[in-house]
């Protein structure tokens, strides 16, 4: 069989099973974004097993989520759901009092039909605190899209215009407690910064990020003029953005597609179509695209990015032409391959899962134009691709490199093909200008270790052909 490369973005889908983490692994991350949050995942013992061993490390330091178990009684529906749940909400509420509830629903909750959107509102109004109800589980194509279901749930609890501004004025009044001349004033200025702040195009940032890199690409669109109004999720339930028809929005992951769609299509926001901020030209090319439109100039990007590139030197004379296949597994295949051919990789394919071309058309066409001006092959796409013929492409290409899921990692390695766990790229920090060098860290890392390998004399393994 014989293999070839085309000279244009080739689009393909294979009838391969999905190897991939459950998304209710999104609880892992989410938690500790939202910090006053408490994540229920309703399923079975088997839901319970894969959270404990996959987050068993941070239970000992009493996590804000927990295990709903559905038993015999439950499925069969011998036990009444609404009290049970009531009990264990009410028993959250006294032992950490968290501002929302997110139930996560898991796979047998579709199986058997549980109502979790029809108790949860009645509920809600019984405890006094907001239940959120997501339906993050296993019939995803994705692990990382759990994290999308459920800020697609979240944008229905964002408040409107009329709602920020009640709001602010009580929490202004319970906070002051001053005379009521006084608050008579406080509330005149609360009602001038909201009517200036009108006059500027309000943007909001959607996907979860550590604060620290939210906080740094918030400051490149501040070097731009650009003030980021919001981010879904906020760190605090009760900060969620404000949302309308007059609100940007744009997103930081490419796997957030649904969130986007509920965005437009619930709250008429208008979304912006930009590359995903991961390597220096993605971010260049994210901020230049928001600032296209707004009407702005950028300033100082092209330096920046350039910069960015030069500090980088000694990664890109290791992977400069290297190849690298990715077989697919949380979505940000397409980023992470444009990226990787920006460095002078050769990339083969590109597995992935599930892709919404209208979410990632921006990514493609920047994808595109990255490889013309490489003057690199363009890889195929191939969309949820088939492991077996995975393989015996593959063995037939002999990559540098593959990134692949855990599940295949071992058998790899086994066979002489260097490998990296993709799920590694979702849990570092990969966004904006000044995280590129972890990328190209924990790219580079097996190809050192094979250097350091073969200094000190040994060979690598035998390649099975």
């Amino acid at each position: 069989m014989s293999i070839k490369i085309s000279e244009t973005l080739i689009f393909e889908c294979e009838t391969g099973n999905y190897h991939t983490f459950c998304p209710i692994s999104c609880v892992a991350w989410l938690y500790q974004k939202i910090e006053d949050s408490f994540f229920l995942v309703v399923g079975t013992k088997t839901c319970g097993y894969f959270l404990q061993n996959a987050l068993g490390v941070m239970i000992f330091a009493e996590p804000r989520y927990a295990m709903a178990e559905l038993e015999e009684g439950d499925i069969s529906a011998q036990l009444n759901d609404y009290q049970e749940l009531k009990r264990l909400c009410l028993q959250i509420k006294k032992d950490r009092n968290p501002s929302v509830i997110i139930w996560i629903g898991t796979c047998t909750t579709e199986i058997i039909k549980m109502d979790l959107e029809g108790m949860a509102p009645k509920l809600e109004i019984e405890i006094e605190i907001p239940i959120v109800v997501a339906r993050a589980n296993g019939l995803d194509y994705a692990f990382t899209q759990g994290e999308d279901t459920v800020l697609a749930a979240m944008v229905h609890r964002c408040p409107n215009q009329e709602n920020l501004i009640t709001n602010k004025q009580k929490i202004k009044e319970n906070k002051s407690k001053k005379t009521l001349s006084s608050f008579i004033e406080t509330g005149e200025k609360i009602d001038i910064s909201i009517k200036n702040s009108v006059n500027k195009i309000p943007l909001v940032l959607f996907g979860s990020l550590p604060s620290m890199v939210a906080s740094q690409l918030s400051l490149e669109l501040k070097h731009q003029s650009i003030n980021v109004s919001g981010w879904l999720p906020a760190q605090r339930y009760i900060d969620l953005p404000v949302l309308s028809n007059q609100v940007y929005v744009c997103g930081v992951n490419p796997f957030l597609s649904r969130t986007a769609t509920t965005l437009m299509r619930r709250r008429k926001c208008k979304l912006i179509g930009a590359p995903f901020p991961i390597g220096p030209d993605g971010t260049r090319a994210w901020i230049e695209e928001i600032c296209y439109v707004f009407g702005l100039q950028t300033q100082g990007l092209e330096q920046k990015e350039q910069k960015i590139w030069e500090n980088l030197k000694n990664y890109l004379d290791l992977v400069r032409g290297k190849s690298v296949f990715f077989m697919g597994d949380n979505l940000l295949e397409i980023s992470l391959a444009r990226f990787l051919i920006r460095c002078g990789m050769i990339v083969y394919e590109i597995g992935i899962p599930y892709m919404d071309k209208r979410y990632q058309a921006a990514e493609l066409t920047l994808l595109q134009a990255t490889c013309k001006k490489m003057c690199i092959p363009m890889p195929r796409i191939v969309e949820k691709p088939d492991n077996y013929n995975q393989i015996q492409r593959m063995r037939e290409l002999q990559p540098d490199l593959a990134i692949t899921g855990m599940a295949h990692a071992n058998p790899l390695e086994a066979r002489g093909i260097n490998t990296k766990w993709s799920v590694e790229f979702t849990f570092a920090q990969i966004h904006g200008f000044a995280n590129a060098k972890d990328v190209l860290e924990l790219i580079t890392r097996p190809l050192r270790r094979n250097n350091n390998l073969e200094n000190l004399g040994w060979t690598n393994l035998v390649k099975k052909g």
